[in-house]
């Protein structure tokens, strides 16, 4: 059995909070959007703010998510993760699917000084599956009865998956699956 490295044991055992909305949450995006822009200038391409807290009123975890464009995912591992790592971002491959040995994007989490999350960091070429969530951020931001029915499955994940984080993502993938295909097929003119 291989054992895993600690600081990615820690992330998984980390527990799963919901937050209310916090209006400070996109300027914590955009500091950490120059942070990164200073730190990889040449590297990245656009950076967009994902996740909850990118959707005015939503409750989220209390962690700012951002998807970065980068030319490849060797730049991202021979160039980029050492820099982060550098500056104190853990640094983890994350897999098509469990046991794939595809990656199909680099992530990072920012802590502060006390050890907590702050930001997550999601890395991903021009053109990946992964930038759908662009489209449910402005699915959410455009339609707050969804929005508000997803802040209340994610209470409802966190409550029951207290520490499990992929039992948490899990829960909510069927709501998120069937945004997206909404959004595709009104996109589609049907």
């Amino acid at each position: 059995m291989v054992r895993l490295p600690a600081f990615v044991r820690r992330a998984r055992a980390e527990k799963i909070e919901i937050a209310d909305y916090d209006p400070a949450w996109p300027r914590r995006f955009e500091e950490e959007a120059a942070r990164l822009r200073a730190s990889l200038d040449g590297l990245i391409g656009r950076i967009e703010h994902i996740g909850s807290t990118a959707v005015p009123g939503l409750a989220a975890k209390p962690i700012v998510d951002l998807m970065v464009e980068v030319p490849d995912l060797e730049t991202v591992r021979s160039r980029i993760a050492p820099r982060l790592a550098r500056d104190g971002y853990e640094f983890f491959w994350r897999p098509t699917s469990p046991g794939d040995p595809d990656i199909a994007y680099a992530w990072f989490i920012r802590r502060d000084a006390t050890g907590k999350r702050t930001h997550h960091i999601h890395m991903t070429p021009p053109g990946s599956p992964y930038w759908d969530r662009v489209t449910f951020r402005d699915h959410l931001r455009s339609h707050p009865e969804d929005a508000a029915a997803y802040a209340a499955l994610k209470r409802e994940a966190a409550r029951t998956h207290t520490t499990d984080r992929a039992a948490y993502a899990r829960a909510k993938g069927a709501f998120i699956r069937e945004i997206l295909a909404r959004t595709r097929k009104e996109a589609a003119g049907a």
